[in-house]
């Protein structure tokens, strides 16, 4: 007995391999959907070389992402599902973030400007103002 609890409990959780192959796949979605171009998708990512980004594109499951990285990816991942949401309509969902937005955050700039900026904090941002809009904790 204890030792299917310690195998199920192993089974469990996912490798960091498997949380990166994940991330990677689900962000490339949202990536397409969000047309963003492969500089905007670099940015948002923490700015790998280009060479690694097309690796993790090509081959997702092959790669093991930093924590920085995998913080980027939850945030967008959030984002997104706040989005999606807030704008049940698919195509209003995946247009917003290219809108311009006179809310204080983005000063007339879109949510995607805000989060070009480079930083895991524009991210959270961006994250922050969407769970609020929707009721959720900012």
């Amino acid at each position: 007995m204890q030792n299917t609890a310690h195998a199920v409990k192993t089974q469990s959780k996912p490798s960091s391999r498997d949380m990166s192959a994940a991330g990677l796949r689900a962000f490339f979605n949202i990536a397409r959907d969000w047309a963003l171009n492969t500089d905007e998708q670099m940015v948002l990512l923490g700015a790998p070389g280009r060479s690694t980004f097309f690796k993790w594109k090509s081959a997702p499951e092959s790669a093991d992402l930093k924590r920085d990285t995998l913080e980027r990816l939850s945030y967008i991942l959030g984002i997104y599902k706040a989005l999606q949401i807030l704008l049940p309509a698919s195509t209003a969902a995946d247009v917003w973030v290219k809108k311009s937005n006179s809310a204080p955050l983005f000063g007339g700039n879109s949510a995607l400007d805000r989060m070009l900026g480079g930083n895991v904090a524009d991210l959270l941002a961006v994250r922050q103002y969407l769970d609020a809009r929707r009721g959720g904790w900012a």
